[in-house]
């Protein structure tokens, strides 16, 4: 069984769709057919039923995905231990991560690595977090950070035992209001009245909103608009629109420009856990040990810069 094929396969199994799955790993839908056809033809066996809802697995197809996935990881590892005996080889390293992220915390640092790694080539990658869950899995990338998915925004409703996370920081959330509003800070039953500007649902944006409110007792937030992104939010909230609750660091220099107002949020969840994850493997290709060791002794500082200059 070709590694290609496996790859194919398991785009299909995720997907359901011929037409994703061609667009995942890149090929013309006639290939992605073809190379399915190809792998149950060597099995003897057919590994999807295809109905008018989509292609899911069959008995057969179940069977082979997880020994897919093993095998594929194998060979990851397989070519991460022959990189690893390449002297003077630093390699790459493939960072994805989302953009509030990216720009407040991880640029600084990463200059400061990349001077103390001279011969890794660094490559950063912008993009929303099931997005970098999807690229992480698919070996498109090394590591990423991104803000905790709620279970329910996982595919299985629960995270991925082929990959690794750690906690490297505890965001606090903002609530933010138009700068001409009442700065008065207002209790839960006030802003139960309140209209919100939040992203779309099955962001993660909006997850940790709806997990607020949940937790908080007052259902789901009551919508002025959804947008796309977290500028576009801040603003929608600077015009006018309503409030929004959403990690300080996003909106971090708009307050501090007055564009918005800052509120105390009166509700219980008054965090969210930005985490690294990357894939488990018996040898990590040596980029990515050196930026996982090097994480694990200055994570406090990564993302809590105020720490450096206490030193």
């Amino acid at each position: 069984m070709h590694p290609r094929l496996l790859k194919t396969f398991l785009a299909v199994a995720r997907t359901g769709n011929v037409t994703r799955a061609a667009q995942e790993v890149n090929l013309a839908q006639s290939s992605v057919s073809d190379q399915i056809q190809a792998l149950e033809t060597e099995l003897g066996v057919s590994l999807f039923t295809r109905s008018r809802q989509g292609l899911t697995l069959t008995p057969a197809g179940e069977a082979l995905k997880p020994y897919a996935e093993d095998l594929l990881a194998l060979a990851d590892d397989a070519r991460a231990a022959v990189d690893a005996t390449k002297a003077g080889t630093a390699g790459s390293l493939s960072i994805g991560a989302l953009e509030t992220i990216a720009s407040a915390r991880l640029a600084p640092w990463l200059a400061g690595f990349r001077a103390a790694h001279a011969g890794i080539d660094i490559k950063l990658r912008i993009a929303v977090s099931g997005e970098l869950l999807r690229r992480l899995g698919d070996g498109e990338i090394d590591v990423a950070f991104c803000f905790e998915r709620p279970a329910e925004l996982e595919d299985a409703g629960a995270p991925d035992q082929h990959l690794a996370r750690r906690t490297v920081a505890v965001e606090p959330l903002a609530l933010i209001a138009p700068p001409g509003d009442n700065h008065v800070d207002v209790d839960l039953a006030t802003l139960a009245e309140k209209h919100f500007v939040a992203t779309e649902t099955g962001c993660v944006y909006r997850a940790m909103v709806d997990k607020a409110f949940g937790e908080a007792g007052l259902g789901k937030p009551r919508l002025a608009a959804e947008a796309g992104s977290i500028d576009a939010i801040a603003g929608l909230v600077a015009a006018g629109a309503g409030f929004a609750l959403v990690p300080r660091l996003a909106v971090a220099a708009a307050i501090e420009r007055a564009e918005v107002a800052e509120l105390a949020w009166p509700g219980p969840v008054r965090s969210a856990d930005i985490v690294m994850v990357w894939r488990r493997r018996r040898v990590q290709p040596p980029a990515l040990k050196a930026l996982l060791e090097q994480f694990q002794e200055k994570c406090a500082t990564v993302f809590r810069p105020e720490l450096r200059k206490n030193k």
